[in-house]
């Protein structure tokens, strides 16, 4: 099982509220749809008709912080930054190194059936920061199979001297082996989906949103 971070589903409480299938809440079927990651839930409202029509008026973003008794709370909510958003056009490097921006990235990325770019380009951030040799060759053995190998399930557009480096050096993996692929991912996202990001309908609206809110 897994929650549903919707306002309502946290008010109700109601166990049938918070199953997600295929990553959408069945109270909100075909019209919501709630993005989980293990530290933060975020929640947008999709139109069924257009992805581009997202709405963000209640875009939320909610930090997992634990109780005592190990429980995670669900009143700890936050409502992204304007600070936050506004820097995210100033560079594609403040986008990704913020504290939201990549989850609302990966939102929009998903409208362009991309988002596995942004997903490896984090995980290599994760992997990088990996000390121990068997958990290293294990997560890379897992970024191998899910983004480099051909006809991965997310395979990521590299090209064959990148691919054909890190095949071999899988076995023995160092902190370095996904580096180049990486910076070819970064380089794709920077050029091509990051500009249309920025002139999306997408982030106009969560910018005017939260530029109205600030307003009252």
């Amino acid at each position: 099982m897994v929650k549903c971070f919707h306002p309502t589903c946290l008010s109700t409480g109601s166990r049938s509220h918070m199953l997600l299938i295929r990553e959408k809440c069945v109270l909100h079927s075909n019209t919501e749809e709630c993005l989980m990651t293990p530290e933060t839930a975020i929640w947008v409202r999709l139109s069924s008709r257009n992805p581009d029509s997202i709405s963000t008026s209640a875009c939320w973003m909610r930090t997992s912080l634990p109780h005592s008794s190990g429980q995670r709370s669900p009143s700890h909510w936050k409502r992204v930054s304007l600070e936050e958003v506004l820097q995210w056009s100033q560079s594609f490097e403040k986008l990704v190194t913020s504290k939201y921006g990549p989850m609302i990235y990966k939102t929009y990325l998903k409208t362009e059936h991309s988002d596995e770019n942004i997903e490896f380009w984090l995980a290599c951030e994760a992997y990088k920061k990996i000390t121990s040799q068997r958990k290293r060759i294990s997560m890379a053995r897992k970024l191998f199979t899910s983004y480099i190998q051909p006809q991965a399930p997310n395979e990521i557009n590299i090209d064959s001297p990148a691919r054909k480096a890190i095949i071999r050096n899988i076995q023995e993996p160092t902190q370095s082996c996904f580096d180049e692929a990486q910076r070819i991912i970064y380089m794709h996202m920077e050029r091509d989906s990051y500009p249309r990001f920025l002139e999306s309908k997408f982030y106009q609206k969560l910018k005017r949103s939260l530029q109205n809110n600030g307003d009252n």
